[in-house]
């Protein structure tokens, strides 16, 4: 976390937390989500204005967090913005060796993989679980084809509970 946000937390610890206005997609892309988008529809149907400032990215990327209900959540100074999640709170790029670097380009080290109805390849890491950005199939299946991930069969709808996370936090 930011010092300056540390900074912040200190100095106003009572702001209201902030629910409905980020979201994450399955290719780690985040979305300001306003009042006229949420009353358009949920999130993914109606995705809002994806975040493209690279500063704001990279801001959000190093204040990102969980609490202890498995709620994601942008610490955005003495705010907590919480995050809806399309399908995971990590989307993880697949370098060609098979290691794993997720949305937020933090480092992670593979635990299992499983495989939902869909067709979408989660990964348990020790940052949790997240699942592979669409671009990064190639490496990751090879990476199955040569034995060092062996996906077992799920539904997602398992995935938050068995994992720990929440999709979308409510206030």
């Amino acid at each position: 976390m930011d010092e300056i946000v540390k900074a912040a937390l200190k100095k106003w610890p009572n702001v209201p937390h902030c629910y409905g206005w980020l979201a994450l997609d399955a290719r780690g892309d985040w979305y300001m989500r306003d009042e006229r988008i949420q009353a358009a529809g949920p999130f993914p149907q109606v995705k809002g204005s994806r975040i493209t400032h690279d500063k704001l990215i990279g801001f959000i990327a190093r204040n990102y967090l969980h609490d202890d209900a498995g709620c994601w959540f942008f610490q955005n100074g003495p705010q907590r913005v919480y995050v809806e999640l399309e399908a995971a709170p990590w989307v993880w790029r697949v370098q060609d060796d098979g290691s794993l670097h997720s949305h937020t380009d933090r480092p992670a080290a593979y635990r299992s993989a499983w495989l939902d109805e869909h067709g979408r390849l989660f990964v348990d890491a020790e940052l949790g679980l997240g699942i592979v950005h669409t671009l990064d199939m190639e490496p990751a299946s090879r990476a199955v084809e040569s034995g060092r991930w062996q996906p077992q069969d799920v539904r997602f709808a398992e995935l938050p509970q068995r994992f720990g996370y929440t999709l979308r936090p409510e206030h």
